[in-house]
């Protein structure tokens, strides 16, 4: 789950792509980059670690241009490697072509070969270098940038939300199921693209809407232009977003996240109450969770666990080892709100356990008398595919095992994860239209060894339609 954006805007993009990328931060910590164009050149800057950590004043000042893009890192597919940080810039007939993607493929192996086959030489061990290729491939025979992004939604099977800059004029597009967010924004003197609508609001941009599954946008001087490249019979928008990666103040797919998982947190008291002297949140992603709790359950809110700021996400850190070792700098307990007290702890998700298990023992090492987990998603019980960091069953403490035993795992006193239905309904989408495979097993793309609930893919020949206002907001 990478974070993307691109700026067009006359009045300079190098310090609103890098706020904007801040926004982002939540989605990618491992690296971070922006390539920009003035015109006539690509200016281009990336390294490891946090946007703070690799953009200076300098750097930012040397990155001109009134357009470009800006990409974090989450590494789902390709090693942690220099090479692999994006944007990823390529020349192509006298063009700078620069490309950002979020999103997991899963016929990369599939398509890496054939184009070997064919001569074609890879640097990084990314799939967004896939995307690329098939991309300037299909420049190379039809000149159209518009049909090339059509024979890549051919092509690629799996999630992806790409943005493109080809000598400044951007151009982003989302798969058929939409199951990675995109959206467009109005800045001051132009428009944007990003994943999230927090983005948008780091520039005081006005965000429109989200890009449509299978559709293609272009962004360039005289406005925003979209053309529909592909339709699909349902959607597929990934359920964790809602459950954890994105923002709680983002709007994805219409639909503000924060209410979702405040929502969630009530179906949870109703599912599970349980006397208790206090309700607590593992901060920050349950926060909301923990808000909606306790408003059901009219126990009050209390802080016990206090999150060091200047710690990111442990769940996106690259190694199991990184995670357990940063939950105590991460988290302290608050003795004087724990001891002798019956808490009743709401996270977002459990996924492999060790963290939650930390989590307890710190809060009953801290005196608290009873802890009772409430946990904002269903068991996940399978792998994700398409971009999420749990890609084997093994790792995930909920396969094979009852709710029983992963509470005498985690050591809480009680133990109750959302039903899918009431996730559903809080969410609002109907139940085809959203990504459960992590939850299920059942996943909306054919992958090898896996059941899949998929759909037809219908390819249209749009045409663009002028400016955006002739678009519904």
């Amino acid at each position: 789950m990478c974070g993307i954006v691109g700026i067009e805007d006359a009045g300079g993009i190098s310090i609103q792509l890098y706020y904007a990328l801040y926004a982002l931060q939540h989605r990618g910590q491992e690296s971070a980059g922006i390539s920009t164009f003035d015109g006539t050149s690509l200016h281009k800057f990336k390294g490891s670690g946090l946007v703070a950590d690799v953009f200076s004043p300098s750097v930012l000042s040397d990155l001109k241009g009134t357009a470009g893009i800006g990409h974090v890192r989450y590494p789902t597919t390709g090693s942690n490697l220099p090479e692999n940080i994006q944007p990823l810039n390529f020349q192509y007939q006298n063009q700078s072509i620069s490309i950002a993607h979020n999103g997991n493929l899963v016929n990369t192996c599939e398509l890496r070969a054939e184009y070997e086959r064919s001569g074609q030489i890879f640097i990084t061990t990314t799939d967004t270098e896939i995307i690329a290729k098939i991309l300037i491939n299909a420049l190379s025979n039809s000149g159209s940038v518009e049909d090339a992004v059509s024979i890549c939604m051919h092509k690629l099977v799996g999630s992806y939300a790409t943005i493109i800059m080809i000598d400044g004029v951007l151009y982003g597009f989302r798969d058929p199921l939409g199951i990675k967010p995109l959206g467009i924004g109005k800045t001051e003197h132009g428009y944007m693209l990003a994943s999230e609508s927090v983005a948008m609001d780091a520039l005081s941009a006005k965000f429109i809407r989200d890009v449509k599954p299978g559709e293609l946008v272009r962004i360039d001087a005289e406005g925003v232009r979209c053309m529909q490249v592909a339709v699909a019979g349902k959607c597929a928008h990934c359920i964790f977003e809602y459950i954890y990666f994105a923002r709680a103040d983002s709007v994805i797919d219409g639909v503000l996240v924060y209410d979702v998982r405040r929502q969630i947190g009530r179906k949870l008291h109703d599912e599970a109450p349980v006397n208790a002297d206090s309700v607590g949140a593992l901060p920050d992603s349950g926060t909301a969770y923990a808000i909606g709790y306790a408003e059901q359950s009219k126990i009050p809110y209390v802080e016990s666990l206090m999150k060091n700021r200047y710690m990111g996400r442990t769940f996106i850190m690259p190694t199991q080892k990184e995670r357990e070792k940063a939950v105590r700098i991460k988290l302290n307990p608050i003795p004087a709100h724990l001891k002798d007290k019956s808490v009743v702890l709401v996270d977002d998700s459990i996924v492999r356990g060790t963290t939650s298990k930390r989590i307890i023992g710190l809060v009953r090492d801290a005196g608290a008398r009873e802890v009772h987990v409430r946990v904002g998603s269903p068991a996940i019980k399978a792998p994700c595919y398409l971009g999420v960091d749990f890609p084997t069953r093994e790792e995930l403490i909920a396969h094979n095992r009852s709710e029983e035993e992963v509470r005498k795992s985690i050591t809480a006193t009680s133990l109750h994860h959302i039903s899918l239905e009431a996730l559903i309904e809080a969410i609002g989408f109907a139940p085809d239209d959203l990504c459960t495979g992590c939850l299920t097993g059942c996943y909306p793309l054919p992958i090898e060894g896996e059941k899949a609930k998929t759909c037809n893919v219908d390819f249209v020949d749009g045409t663009y339609q002028a400016k955006l206002g002739s678009f519904e907001a």
